[in-house]
């Protein structure tokens, strides 16, 4: 059952060849058994799990058919869901059960999935490699000695090793899309606005989407159409018509005309990987697309400008997080400003410690102007080359990672050499634009995957190359072995 797509999941429960119930009991063993072994768990919600699982049953049995309907998931551990544990992998919020759900959560929940539990995460969503966590870092079941990518390698994790089917995460630079190229993983960023983030706990708020990881294009296109659409709750959210995803999967692509930035292929880039890219172009040209070289000028600024901007709003963002009204509290503080500094301090890790730092000083009198500021017309320049690159093709595709998966801390003592393995993604985050990674092959038994990025709310787009790719290959079909 563990090996079994979303689609495939549908149609079993629709003929009835097993239960909801049976499945997440399954899944649950599953999670007890094999775990241990990547800790992309945090909490596994297992009588709320089985409660929802019978309930989809006799939701079922009266006549309801939802291809979500009895559908086992896990979630992010940043989106907050009523009486659980909901902690950002952070001390600080190691207590925390929140009072409410997500509006993603209640999203899924009312399209009839079952939540097994919160999944692992780099503390705040800050991270390139899921080892900043304060439960410990998650490791890659393609090879538990390396990362699995950040900062949803949790849930990145989960569903390689076949422990869930799908999962949220979040992406405020490329932390879908990361993981799920080190984990062979279909993984999307929707535009920023399509998908509601209330109730989402924020990192960055002018960077952070929500969306899915499965395993296939037709997976991600069943969770997306649920998670996506307007809610007056998030002042961010765009009221834009939900397209159907599912139905878009089976357009053909001739006449696609795909951009190549020349930008992509310089140094720093994996020749292994690159050869993998130029190989996935071929097939797509195959299947009747076009190939024109584009330029992206100014992707050289897309790390210096997205780590201003981004520890900039994290610090605004966590200044909420003082050991007054939720999560960690220092033991016997002298007076408010010792509650502030010693819960504070004791409760953050290194890495959120770090860019807390970084954001407080870029805001800082007589340096907003000369890097904040700067920043944003950087992150201005990004989104006019993407215009102006649309204006030529219709979608642009590259690799998702720089790098395959590193070993686990391989870079902690170097965070800068992390956070260049985001180049390809953080600029479609700066820009506000829709992004895929898709499974696309193996260097050295190590999933490669390559990213598709479409203009505004072309979601669809993108869903449809890589179902259309991966109906012609079966890279995505591909399990690590021992899981």
């Amino acid at each position: 059952m563990h090996r079994l797509t979303l689609t495939q999941i549908a149609r079993g429960l629709a003929a009835k060849d097993f239960s909801a119930l049976e499945l997440t009991e399954a899944l649950l063993s599953r999670i007890e058994a094999l775990d241990p072994q990547l800790n992309s768990f945090i909490t596994v919600s297992a009588d709320e799990a089985r409660a929802q699982a019978a309930a989809a049953d006799a939701r079922r049995a009266a006549g309801e058919h939802g291809a979500l309907l009895g559908a086992p998931i896990a979630h992010k551990d940043l989106f907050c869901t009523k009486g659980v544990l909901t902690t950002c992998a952070s001390k600080i919020l190691h207590n925390f059960k929140a009072p409410y759900d997500a509006t993603v959560v209640e999203k899924l929940a009312a399209a009839g999935a079952v939540s097994l539990g919160k999944l692992n995460m780099d503390e705040f969503a800050m991270g390139s490699a899921n080892e900043s966590s304060h439960f410990g870092a998650v490791k890659n079941p393609w090879d538990t000695s390396r990362v699995p990518g950040g900062s949803s390698g949790g849930s990145a994790a989960a569903v390689a090793a076949g422990l869930i089917p799908a999962a949220t995460g979040s992406d405020t630079g490329g932390s879908i899309r990361q993981p799920a190229a080190l984990t062979n993983l279909t993984g999307l960023k929707p535009t920023y606005g399509r998908v509601s983030r209330w109730g989402m706990i924020a990192y960055a708020s002018s960077l952070d989407q929500g969306g899915p990881l499965a395993r296939s294009a037709e997976d991600c296109a069943l969770l997306l159409g649920a998670m996506a659409g307007f809610d007056a709750k998030d002042s961010t959210c765009v009221d834009v018509p939900v397209d159907d995803y599912l139905a878009a999967l089976s357009q053909p692509l001739a006449g696609l005309r795909i951009g190549l930035p020349k930008e992509y292929f310089g140094a720093g880039l994996d020749a292994r990987i690159a050869e993998t890219v130029l190989a996935v172009v071929e097939e797509l040209k195959k299947l009747g697309a076009t190939v024109k070289e584009i330029s992206l000028p100014n992707l050289q600024h897309a790390i210096p400008a997205y780590y201003v901007i981004a520890p900039a709003e994290a610090s605004s963002n966590l200044s909420r997080f003082d050991g007054v009204r939720f999560g960690y509290r220092c033991a016997d503080p002298v007076n408010l400003e010792d509650l502030y500094k010693r819960s504070r301090g004791e409760g953050f890790g290194a890495e959120v410690k770090r860019r807390i730092m970084v954001g407080t000083y870029a805001l800082s009198a007589g340096y907003y102007d000369a890097y904040y500021l700067k920043a944003q017309k950087i992150r201005r320049l990004i989104k006019n080359d993407f215009v102006s690159a649309f204006a030529e093709v219709d979608v642009i595709l590259g690799p998702t990672t720089p790098n395959l998966a590193w070993k686990l801390g391989e870079k902690s003592a170097d965070p800068v050499s992390a956070y260049l393995e985001d180049i390809y993604t953080i600029t479609a985050n700066l820009a506000g634009i829709p992004g895929l990674s898709m499974p696309a092959g193996f260097v050295d038994d190590l999933p490669v995957g390559v990213q598709l990025l479409a203009p505004y709310f072309q979601e669809a787009r993108l869903l449809n190359v890589a179902h259309q790719y991966q109906q012609v290959t079966d890279w995505h079909t591909r399990t690590p072995a021992g899981f």
